[in-house]
């Protein structure tokens, strides 16, 4: 295939998509173990993962560890039943336990702190929010800490619509691109395998053959497990005992940006203290790893020179993390930082025409023979694989244009002046070009791309006065994961419709249970507080960040505007553009080449230090001890640590909420 051409240096794509191939035969997943599964997650897996994210924040292996926990649970129920789960059942508890994971910061717990926000009301954006997004800060204030009010019933109601929608939208143009680069295209996916290859270790416990993947998962869980205590049980169980959380290991991470202020002025310097992260390391593509940590360090050496320079003006040395980031994304990152990104998207798209055109024609694009004839090549997308239990794309792109109808119809009612038309664009433009181009990059290096401001650019340029606009339902859609959710779908042999069907079970217990715990959480302490540490941290700088763009559509006086600047913008774009061109002149690996350009925006840099170290002993030590079975072994100790660093987490969870519904009966 076309991604081959760069052989030598891109060898590492093709053994990622040598790990794992799809079986011969595909199976249904559905049957009464999921309905009994559904329940496991809404009563269990929602309450961990929104306290892990309150904890620990989202993302890498803590969005993996609700999954694990549950597979894990289920496969030694059965096994003590004398029953095998099937690799089929094993998926789908997976994906229902991944669907609780997948639930946005921004909800109940959001949306009552943002309203209440200093900086929020500071800014005047507090004053503009509608009642149907979330209720005054007096009225909640008057009510206390509940949302079974009345003032809740329609903000709830909104977030229930946005989830529906997002899940709808699975099936529509992810589905489409996930056909076109995994039938036509044939790309290496080069982290379903982290997925995949888990769930075959705790099937093949009894295989003598395979015992090696048994093994690596409880390494990882073990790892896991007794990090966990130190990282979140913790804290957890002491916030509930003491007036503040004992955190052993500092959560989210160890501040050293005033400390390194007279070397490095102006440079937000932080360490995340998580074993996950090196773990991550030993997994993700090497070059990709490298290619973000020379991004980072790119921006050490240049933020001191800006600053001189007199464009990190803002900044001050008593500034800490938080404060420095947010400075310097004012004053500069803002516009360089959105520069950046359609620097990326550019190379993308320019990246993507011709291997599609090559691929639906059949054809290599270095110039080798034809393969198939180019309507052979558009037979590889419509025809259906029966085996697998596709549905027509047709059905998907209607799909697709119902539910775009739905929601800017929505919009328009809620918000008089909604700019309808320039959605109509976005749905019938834009949406299907970002989604191949996160459909190509997920493909091709398990990243993925967005092109910033596009709504941002039309709500301000509408002419629309006033904040309400900002607070429309208008979803984000998030086609990469799902696309990979697919391809992990088809490693496993499971049909399609078993995926369908476990949507259409697990959704309305899922909403039930996030509105339940979501107030469990928020009687148990104020969200953010000292008792949730990573958004005692960053949700005060995420709610600066969200309100400064909103303020662009409040007539004089808009920070946004203020700090927007072409020139920054530019920079962007060019030197994206070019460190691109640059590395490729010189023939480095793909992956280092996005991995750099990612690395110049990245904003958090604490977390790349552990897993660049993870990635140097991967591949110098642990590699080369193993070989390259390491690259099976790796995936899997990385399944089992997200799954021990679960159940702490279930465990911590449990406790806490037990001390404190009993502790008035105490005192």
């Amino acid at each position: 295939m076309w991604w081959r051409k760069n052989k030598q240096q891109d060898q590492e794509l093709e053994d990622y998509r040598a790990i794992m191939s799809p079986p011969e035969t595909f199976e249904e997943g559905f049957n009464w173990k999921t309905v009994v599964g559904a329940i496991f997650v809404g009563a269990m897996m929602v309450p961990a993962t929104l306290y892990l994210q309150l904890v620990v924040g989202a993302g890498g292996h803590v969005d993996q560890a609700g999954r694990w926990v549950t597979i894990i649970i289920f496969a030694e129920i059965a096994r003590r039943s004398f029953k095998e789960l099937r690799m089929q059942e094993v998926y789908v508890l997976y994906m229902m336990a991944g669907m609780a994971m997948s639930y946005p910061f921004q909800g109940f717990l959001w949306n009552q702190f943002f309203v209440q926000s200093e900086y929020v009301n500071a800014v005047g954006v507090a004053r503009e929010i509608p009642d149907w997004w979330a209720p005054s800060a007096a009225q909640i204030q008057a009510d206390g800490r509940t949302f079974f009010t009345q003032a809740w019933l329609t903000p709830i109601a909104m977030v229930f619509v946005g989830l529906i929608i997002t899940k709808v939208d699975q099936f529509s143009l992810s589905y489409v691109n996930y056909r076109l680069v995994n039938d036509v295209e044939e790309l290496p996916f080069p982290m379903a395998p982290v997925g995949a290859a888990g769930m075959v270790a705790l099937i093949e416990t009894r295989d003598t053959q395979h015992k090696w993947r048994w093994r690596c998962f409880s390494i990882g869980g073990v790892i896991g497990f007794i990090f966990g205590v130190f990282y979140i049980g913790v804290p957890a169980v002491s916030a509930a005992f003491l007036a503040a959380p004992v955190q052993l290991i500092p959560i989210p991470w160890i501040d050293f940006t005033q400390a390194f202020a007279g070397i490095r002025p102006a440079t937000p310097m932080n360490l995340t203290m998580d074993l996950g992260t090196f773990l991550a390391g030993t997994v993700i593509p090497f070059w990709a790893v490298v290619g973000g940590v020379l991004g980072v360090v790119i921006t050490i050496i240049l933020n001191p020179i800006l600053q001189e320079e007199g464009i990190l003006a803002s900044w001050t040395p008593q500034m800490d993390f938080v404060d420095t980031t947010f400075s310097n994304y004012v004053d500069f990152y803002l516009s360089f930082g959105i520069g950046l990104t359609v620097a990326i998207v550019v190379i993308s798209l320019g990246q993507i025409l011709k291997p599609l055109i090559a691929a639906l024609r059949g054809r290599s694009t270095d110039g080798a023979n034809p393969q198939l004839s180019f309507r052979q090549g558009w037979r590889r997308l419509i025809t259906n694989n029966t085996r697998r239990g596709d549905f027509s794309i047709l059905l998907a792109l209607f799909i697709y244009v119902a539910n775009s109808a739905f929601w800017i119809g929505l919009c328009t009612w809620l918000v008089p002046g909604f700019p309808w038309l320039f959605f109509v664009f976005y749905v019938v433009v834009y949406n299907p070009v970002l989604a191949y181009a996160n459909a190509k990059l997920e493909g091709l290096c398990g990243q993925a791309v967005s092109i910033p401001m596009v709504k941002e650019a039309a709500f301000i340029l509408s002419g629309y006065q006033g904040a309400r606009i900002w607070f429309a339902p208008t979803p984000t859609p998030m086609y990469g994961p799902a696309i990979v959710d697919f391809r992990i779908m088809e490693l496993t042999g499971t049909k399609l419709k078993s995926m369908i069907k476990t949507q259409l079970l697990t959704l309305p217990i899922l909403l039930i249970s996030i509105l339940v715990f979501s107030q469990v959480l928020w009687g148990m302490a104020e969200v953010p507080s000292d008792a949730f540490p990573f958004a005692q941290v960053m949700w005060d700088l995420n709610a600066k960040n969200a309100s400064l763009i909103m303020t662009s559509t409040m007539g004089s006086g808009s920070e946004f505007l203020e700090a927007w600047n072409f020139g920054y913008f530019g920079w962007g774009v060019g030197s994206g553009v070019l460190v691109y061109m640059l590395l490729s002149a010189i023939g480095l690996p793909t992956l280092l080449v996005f991995g750099l350009v990612r690395g110049l925006g990245e904003s958090h840099p604490g977390a790349l230090i552990f897993q660049f170290v993870g990635a140097l002993v991967g591949r110098f030590y642990l590699r080369r001890r193993f070989g390259d079975q390491w690259l099976k072994y790796a995936p899997v100790i990385l399944a089992g640590y997200s799954c021990g660093i679960g159940l702490i987490a279930m465990v911590s969870i449990a406790i806490t909420t037990l001390y404190k519904m009993i502790s008035p009966l105490i005192y």
